[in-house]
């Protein structure tokens, strides 16, 4: 009987050890899982540091590869004509006086108010028109002749600006921080911006004065519209007409031809060539008493893609009453039934994220999270930009190639290194 008290102190020091073992052995179990998330998160960021330091090199190439090239959905650019007009930099180009100040003051008014042109759809933004052969008089006169009292406050007019590599470039940045909403941009005439040399109409000159426009227009995703000059002389290619060398057409996006058989005609045609669109002829006459252009025909029918089963099949998923829907992609896959795996519906869709957001009103995002990839899939009310994958300090727009935020987190990078190797 004496014994049993400490019977029971044993069996109860026992029970409280075996509790206490217990709880440190679970304790050891996840020291090594956190540590090893840790590690993996280093692991990461030294990967990225090293990956900063070779893209310093000044002989480092950046490259993509083609499966790289599809895990990113890059933001849509829209045309901002249907069928005439893209991002980019474009050229109108005619003879003295055949009526290209019109056209150019009457696409600047569709587009500042969003009205269609010729039948086309068009993306409505602030329109700046650089008229440096006229005044503001002329200009005032103009519009009135064209749209009455129909104003807008979208449309701006110049008339007076620096040259290309002195002092324009500043003043186009200026604008475009001033109005970030801003499509399109017209220059009338190019040989008001060019600084005149021995080289006027060398090859490099002229490829170096296209080169900036374009440049500038791909950064900000909009469309910088220059007209220019034809030759009299008579071409085989009726592009060749274009005042000064190829280097002009060859770094433009796009441009557009006008021409009349007889300067006192009211009909015109213009030719349309660009990267992103099909070549294209439309016939015009102008209202002797607006002196607005009208579409007579075009010399093809616009090509129309077919319906996107795939896309329709996605689009269904959101809508007014649920307007977003998040998932992985294995999920999305299983939802959609469209007889593709996960893997390549999501490349599918970062393909043809643009055109989901442009016909169907679905903004597309697919991010890496720590769970796996991540699908958000968001019914837009109104016209936005489509959602991007960023990677590798990339973002979706030609032209930025996220320099400034891979700037900023260098320095978090580095120190996160430096605090790892000196507790190491």
């Amino acid at each position: 009987m004496g014994i049993e008290p400490k019977e029971k102190t044993a069996r109860n020091t026992s029970v409280g050890a075996d509790e206490r073992q217990s709880i440190q052995k679970d304790s050891d179990n996840s020291i090594p899982a956190s540590e090893a998330k840790r590690n993996r998160e280093m692991d990461d960021l030294e990967e990225m540091y090293r990956r900063m330091q070779r893209m310093a090199d000044p002989r480092y190439l950046h490259t993509l590869t083609m499966t790289e090239l599809f895990q990113t959905s890059y933001k849509s650019r829209p045309p901002i004509i249907e069928n005439l007009l893209h991002s980019g930099a474009y050229l109108l180009a005619g003879a003295p006086k055949i009526g290209k100040s019109f056209l150019v003051a009457q696409i600047a008014y569709h587009v500042s108010t969003g009205q269609e042109l010729w039948g086309c759809k068009v993306h409505q933004g602030t329109v700046l028109y650089l008229a440096l052969e006229d005044d503001f008089q002329r200009i005032q006169n103009r519009m009135f002749m064209m749209y009455g009292v129909n104003d807008t406050p979208n449309l701006h007019f110049a008339t007076a600006a620096g040259k290309i590599g002195n002092g324009l470039d500043e003043q186009l940045e200026n604008f475009m921080r001033e109005h970030s909403d801003t499509k399109l941009i017209i220059i009338d005439t190019m040989q008001k911006i060019r600084e005149v040399g021995g080289e006027a109409y060398s090859y490099a000159s002229d490829y170096e004065i296209v080169g900036k426009l374009k440049q500038f227009a791909d950064k900000h995703c909009i469309c910088v519209l220059t007209v220019h000059h034809t030759r009299k002389q008579p071409a085989g290619d009726a592009f060749e007409m274009i005042s000064g060398t190829t280097g002009l057409l060859g770094c433009a996006d796009g441009s557009l031809l006008m021409q009349k058989k007889k300067r006192t005609a009211l009909e015109a045609t213009i030719d349309v060539v660009g990267r992103d669109q099909q070549d294209q002829i439309l016939y015009l006459k102008k209202d002797p008493e607006t002196q607005i252009w009208n579409l007579e025909r075009m010399e093809t029918e616009p090509h129309r893609e077919p319906p996107d089963p795939v896309l329709e099949a996605v689009a269904k998923l959101v809508s007014v009453e649920r307007q977003e829907w998040t998932g992985s992609p294995s999920e999305l896959a299983e939802t959609v039934q469209v007889g593709m795996a996960a893997n390549a519906l999501t490349k599918y869709l970062n393909v043809k994220s643009g055109r989901l957001l442009e016909e169907y009103h679905v903004g597309y995002e697919n991010r890496a999270r720590h769970a796996g990839r991540q699908v958000k899939l968001t019914y837009m009310l109104v016209e936005a930009p489509s959602f991007e994958v960023v990677e590798d300090g990339r973002d979706g727009c030609d032209g930025c190639n996220g320099e400034n935020a891979t700037a900023q987190t260098t320095v978090a990078i580095v120190a996160a290194v430096a605090e790892r190797n000196g507790s190491e």
